[in-house]
């Protein structure tokens, strides 16, 4: 028995020379090896796009699409960089950054800045139990949204308190699967309806103008859409676990771990790259369907009637008939980011924990078990925001202002990392560290230029 639960307690976070293993070489078994890039698709196709994409087109039609596929291209070349550190150094994501300098009480000020936004996604995650439960609600009414919520967080503990990451990849990769592709095919149906479609209105939307007051949602949307200020912090840990980094080993400044070293964030970069155009897909459509089907027939989502609303996105296309598909989608679509998100903050905050000395490195038990106690936080007090503020729709772009904010810090402490502690064996080309460079300066010129509008409106 001891044997049959050793494997278990096998600690993915150290770098065993017995793990070492030559990364694939042909795109074929590259594509074998994916997996973060899933979970993370998981957390993103969510909250976000359901709720917060479809909410913007509803506000302000195609005007803001820009916003969406800027949002979609430009981050991932910061988590790619991100990617690359951890698998040359076996570094967590919280670990790398807490060798920037700054302020710090047992760990650095980026450190806290990141429990600080979680605590504002927490707002996210419970309007996702919301939703979920209006579903279930309408589908069993004699039970009420707040005991589907109690059943929604008893479901969530059940499944992550005794799964791994094989666990959290099998079933983030269904729930991906299962909703991406039905809402593409909306969005493709709604380019033959006229009357809420038109390319015109499309090309307009791929103006460089912001909405007419749709500045802080498109700013929140930035913040939440594509790859949000979570999902940068959760992909290393996702890359640690998938065996990315172990499979490397231990730097010895050797030719062969150079070589081990390349192939795996060449791995990494497919695993990103593929894992981009499926939320991109899946955000565009939803972006479209909201710029359509909602702002046409002047629909908003909005509190206890938010599913109902954005169910027109799918019986307006495919017909009445298409009800019950999107209520088994929104389930699946806005339960797997619980899921998804809960299992990687876990994570996150008990290696926050290891930093600040609470066990040591290399006790991997000590580490499920705070892990677990995290579990049961992370799960009930998103359910509980949810009961006492009952407005979902708030709640994410909440979530998406404190991402947004936390993205141009995490963009300029990955530069620190690249040039100061990324090993230079694995130093990447001129035109990789340029488009890091613009992709940083982008996302903070947009929050500069949101924090200079807000200001002007206090003055």
């Amino acid at each position: 028995m001891a044997s049959a639960t050793r494997p278990q307690l096998k600690d993915p976070y150290g770098l065993d020379p017995a793990d070492i293993e030559d990364p694939p070489r042909t795109l074929g078994a590259i594509l074998r090896r994916i997996g973060p890039g899933m979970i993370l698709c998981a957390s993103i196709v969510g909250s976000g796009e359901l709720i917060a994409t479809t909410a913007l087109g509803a506000q302000v039609g195609y005007t803001a699409l820009w916003v969406i596929l800027l949002s979609c291209f430009v981050k991932p070349i910061v988590q790619a960089e991100m990617g690359r550190y951890t698998i040359a150094t076996g570094e967590t994501g919280l670990a790398a950054f807490d060798h920037v300098p700054g302020p710090r009480w047992r760990v650095n000020w980026i450190v806290w800045a990141w429990a600080f936004m979680v605590s504002f996604t927490l707002f996210q995650v419970g309007a996702m139990y919301a939703g979920v439960s209006q579903v279930m609600h309408t589908l069993l009414p004699v039970v009420p949204i707040k005991a589907w919520v109690v059943l929604l967080v008893a479901l969530t503990l059940a499944l992550l308190l005794g799964g791994g990451y094989e666990r959290i990849e099998r079933l983030a990769t269904i729930k991906v699967g299962l909703f991406t592709m039905l809402t593409v095919l909306c969005a493709i149906l709604l380019t033959r309806m006229p009357q809420y479609f038109s390319w015109r209105q499309v090309l307009e939307g791929l103006k460089l103008r912001l909405p007419p007051g749709g500045l802080t949602r498109a700013v929140g949307v930035f913040g939440i859409t594509g790859v949000g200020a979570t999902e940068f912090f959760m992909y290393p840990y996702w890359c640690v676990e998938k065996g990315y980094a172990r499979f490397t080993g231990q730097r010895d400044g050797t030719p062969s771990w150079r070589d081990r070293a390349l192939g795996w964030i060449r791995v990494m970069q497919v695993d990103i790259f593929a894992s981009m155009l499926i939320y991109t897909l899946a955000t565009v459509a939803f972006y479209l369907l909201g710029a359509g089907i909602l702002h046409g027939m002047g629909l908003q989502p909005a509190a206890d009637a938010m599913i109902s609303v954005l169910s027109n996105m799918y019986t307006q296309t495919l017909g009445g008939w298409a009800l019950w598909v999107f209520y088994v989608g929104a389930i699946a679509t806005l339960y797997g980011t619980v899921f998804a998100a809960t299992a990687a903050h876990s994570r996150l905050y008990a290696d926050m924990f290891r930093l600040m000395g609470f066990f040591p490195a290399g006790d991997y038990a000590a580490r499920v078990r705070w892990r677990r106690r995290f579990v049961w936080l992370l799960a009930t007090v998103p359910a509980l925001l949810y009961w006492i503020f009952r407005e979902p729709v708030g709640m994410v772009f909440v979530g998406g202002l404190a991402q947004f904010l936390m993205i141009p810090v995490i963009a300029g402490a990955t530069l620190y990392l690249r040039h100061r502690r990324l090993p230079r064996e694995v130093t990447p080309s001129l035109i990789t560290t340029i488009a890091v460079w613009c992709a940083s300066l982008i996302i903070g010129a947009l929050m500069g230029y949101y924090v200079i509008q807000q200001l002007a409106r206090w003055i």
